[in-house]
């Protein structure tokens, strides 16, 4: 495949994402929510993120002059479109111009591209800012060079800014440093790289310092280290998912190169790619294993481990790269058609594909509705899913949208910097999915219901008219 092909195969990927997405009829999933409220509230840090995403989206939002779905999400191909084109001219000057092409289509149509290409989420500009360390990385392999020790520095601080998981690639980079000659660099350039990336990093780390390290705290929750057990099951469960992420014949290829290096058959070039990919994927599966981990935190794998697994290909099983590429192309292809039909496309279960994806802006329509019945306007949830939706679809209504306060520690942004204020009096619209009772008064139901499709088919959902003080935190009862 010439570069033009591939260049013309991520530009029609891309387009095509692009234009199916102005017919996505699914509603903002809970993250892509919150994300778009944090750029309502720009900062230097969130309760479970960096604030790279907010600050993108509250760019798009400012440059389209709209907050609809739509533009939310076009960031997601477009910055896809930019890391593959990064990627097409690091395999170029790395490897050579026969991997050029190959390696754009087949970044363009990896599974977990096309699913973040329509739901946008932070591995995609996690991804870009890889990809643009990677191929300063390179450079400075070949050539010492103050400007790409600063490119370097600069995108990994970015990265840092985006998520955190940029960290799992440093223990295969310092094994490739330290094993690997061909791989290092002049320490003046390291140097170099190393404290710009800390320079722009140190805004989210002050950030954190002054909120008692939340953000590394909730990674620490998410990752249940606090509950470390050994299950192997899991560890199998999260290493089979890497063939979903990027296609079945892209991670077999990424394991036959370890397999021909642990047998002395693969050069210096193609060891520094497997140290740049395969020690994130052992990580999160000795995670996985011990503790939780979700497919996509290996994502920072694939930024090399794409140029691996095409380079391989085309040198051993050309027949292979073609295959993949098919299998990959078509499933990209399809993939956004499940968000133009999500209500026809059902699982044998009867629930819908997109069920995660559907049912939210309902609720919070229901939930307005309700509160105007209740002459108040004042609308409260325990629920994270219901009061990130209510903050976007009501957005431009007048609603008071808070968070029931936590007894304790706040467990999402929301409660954290939403929570429903002590002073606040009189009657209030309390949204919930479970139990309810307050010990001064009897709620008023206004509605209980269940509804029959989307995210929350089948759960018992209740609004109540309600006293603001029922839904004070009641106070943490000391340990015995």
């Amino acid at each position: 495949m010439s570069p033009r092909s591939g260049l013309l195969i991520v530009l029609g990927f891309t387009l095509w994402r692009v234009v199916t997405l102005n017919f996505d009829a699914t509603d903002l999933f809970v993250d892509e929510a919150q994300y778009w409220f944090w750029s309502q509230n720009l900062d230097l840090g969130y309760y479970s993120k960096p604030p790279m995403i907010a600050w993108l989206i509250r760019a798009m939002t400012e440059l389209s002059g709209s907050n609809a779905i739509y533009w939310i999400r076009l960031l997601g191909p477009l910055i896809h479109m930019a890391a593959a084109l990064v990627l097409m001219k690091t395999a170029k000057r790395f490897v050579g111009p026969e991997i050029e092409g190959w390696t754009g289509a087949t970044y363009i149509t990896l599974p977990g591209v096309a699913l973040s290409s329509v739901f946008f989420s932070t591995d995609v500009i996690l991804l870009f800012f890889i990809a643009i360390a990677l191929l300063a990385y390179f450079g400075l392999t070949q050539r010492r060079s103050v400007g790409l020790a600063l490119v370097m520095g600069l995108s990994v601080g970015l990265a840092f800014l985006t998520k955190y998981a940029v960290l799992f690639v440093v223990p295969g980079g310092a094994l490739a440093l330290l094993l690997i000659p061909a791989a290092r660099i002049a320490i003046r350039d390291f140097i170099i790289a190393v404290a710009v990336a800390a320079v722009v990093a140190l805004p989210n780390l002050w950030w954190n310092l002054r909120h008692d390290n939340t953000t590394v705290r909730h990674t620490q929750d998410i990752a249940h280290w606090s509950e470390l057990g050994i299950n192997v099951r899991r560890g199998l469960e999260f290493f089979s998912a890497q063939f979903g992420v990027v296609g079945p014949i892209i991670f077999f290829a990424m394991l036959w190169a370890v397999y021909r290096m642990i047998k002395g058959r693969s050069n210096d070039r193609e060891k520094m790619l497997v140290s740049l990919s395969m020690p994130v994927v052992v990580l999160i599966t000795l995670q996985a294993t011990v503790a939780k981990a979700y497919a996509n935190w290996a994502v920072t794998a694939y930024v090399a481990g794409t140029i691996l697994a095409v380079w391989l290909l085309y040198r051993m099983w050309p027949k292979g790269l073609r295959l993949s590429l098919t299998i990959n192309g078509i499933a990209s292809l399809l993939f956004p058609l499940a968000t133009i039909f999500p209500h026809q496309l059902l699982l044998p279960n009867g629930d819908a594909l997109m069920k995660r994806y559907l049912g939210r802006a309902e609720v919070s329509r229901e939930a307005a509705a309700l509160a105007a019945q209740a002459g108040t306007d004042i609308i409260v949830t325990d629920n994270r899913d219901m009061v990130a939706d209510l903050f976007y679809t009501l957005r431009d209504a007048s609603y008071r949208i808070y968070a029931r306060a936590p007894a304790g520690l706040p467990e999402s942004y929301y409660e954290q910097e939403f929570a429903l204020p002590a002073d606040i009096t009189g009657k209030v619209l309390f949204l919930t999915d479970g139990p309810f009772t307050c010990a001064t008064e009897t709620p008023e139901v206004l509605k209980n219901w269940q509804p029959t499709e989307g995210n929350y088919k089948g759960k018992a959902l209740s609004a109540y008219k309600v006293s603001a003080a029922c839904l004070a935190p009641e106070p943490v009862q000391p340990a015995r």
